[in-house]
């Protein structure tokens, strides 16, 4: 149980997990956590007498913390949040601290006033941060630096909803509207729309989930999948950007406009899977591999409903799951976290009949 409205989860160095606040103006914590023992080991174990995340090191940030990133093979996070796009760059501690520290900030050209950044990491080259709001605003600085590595050239300044390092040359941006574009930092006027969404109400509002560099994938094999504020999931090969791989109905409670804590994200060791919340206190797990472009509804193999039932902090509103992610190596565990505060971690059992 945390003490404040959780909305990200991000897994970094030694299996440790970084959380961050964002319900307050300021004050708001960052905080590295060690998981229970029984999640740092890749075989599944039965019970375990220490169930409880143990705080190592954390921090308080003077905004909101709408977006967490690690940096690959360093000690180093970014974050960003209202009211501007700049990014926080924070140091973890050292073995003799329990600090997580601003060290700088990324400030970005004309950032005032525009909506906060939506970030990504990679240290393929060296520690780089993917960061923007709107596609024409879009570009890498070197985070240790803060030098400008890459800036995209679009005539559109639709809103972005997510962005992603396909590899060290290759971006792929969504926007709100459910278009994908791909970009190539070699040749910085090379912006191109991969595939639009099906039509659909101008007020629905999407996110996307990639699926890159997991173990047994074709390296050029990517699969994306978009999902909106109706529960319309589309599932994408970006080999072949003119054509859907499928297209899915979710089964979700109340579709809204909104999209503020929409989530979809690839299963790392289970082909096929992905996950999906943000539209009330559940998060929803398919296995889409039997999926085609009809677009009829699909079933659930798993709903975890923890934080509906179980939530803390008592507030008269139900909770809601603000974000999720899958564990690194084991195949059916996931972490979510919502808007009472609660951190969960679970499984579920396959079905007898798909062992």
């Amino acid at each position: 149980e945390l003490q404040a409205p959780t909305r990200l989860i991000e897994w970094a160095r030694g299996n440790r997990v970084c959380v961050a606040g964002y319900g307050q103006s300021d004050g708001n914590e960052i905080l590295q956590l060690i998981p229970p023992p029984t999640l740092l080991t890749k075989e599944t174990q039965g019970l375990c007498p220490e169930r409880d995340f143990k705080v190592e090191c954390g921090g308080f940030s003077e905004r909101p913390v709408y977006s967490l990133k690690y940096v690959p093979d360093t000690s180093l996070l970014v974050t960003s949040g209202p009211p501007d796009s700049s990014l926080q760059v924070w140091q973890m501690s050292a073995e003799d601290s329990d600090v997580i520290k601003s060290v700088s900030t990324i400030a970005t050209e004309n950032g005032t006033g525009q909506s906060w950044a939506k970030i990504a990491t990679i240290s393929a080259r060296a520690p780089w941060v993917l960061h923007g709001s709107r596609l024409d605003r879009v570009q890498i600085t070197e985070v240790e630096s803060k030098k400008n590595v890459y800036t995209a050239t679009s005539r559109s300044s639709e809103e972005l909803s997510n962005l992603a390092f396909l590899d060290c040359n290759t971006l792929l941006l969504c926007c709100a509207t459910g278009r994908l574009c791909l970009a190539d930092i070699r040749q910085p006027e090379s912006l191109v729309e991969a595939v639009s969404v099906p039509s659909v109400p101008c007020s629905e509002q999407w996110c996307m989930g990639t699926r890159h560099g997991a173990q047994g994938l074709e390296p050029s094999y990517q699969p994306v999948a978009r999902l909106s504020s109706r529960g319309l999931l589309t599932l994408t090969d970006l080999r072949k950007t003119s054509e859907l791989l499928a297209l899915g109905k979710t089964r979700i409670p109340s579709p809204g406009s909104g999209a503020e804590f929409l989530c979809v994200s690839w299963a790392p060791a289970l082909e096929g899977y992905l996950a999906i919340s943000g539209f009330d206190g559940t998060v929803h797990v398919y296995d889409t591999q039997s999926w085609d472009s009809s677009g009829r509804e699909a079933e659930p193999i798993f709903v975890h409903k923890g934080h509906a039932f179980g939530g803390a902090g008592g507030s008269r509103d139900p909770p809601l799951v603000t974000a999720h992610t899958w564990h690194l190596q084991k195949p059916r565990t996931l972490l979510s976290a919502a808007s009472d505060g609660s951190l969960h971690v679970w499984d579920w059992v396959q079905p007898c009949g798909k062992c």
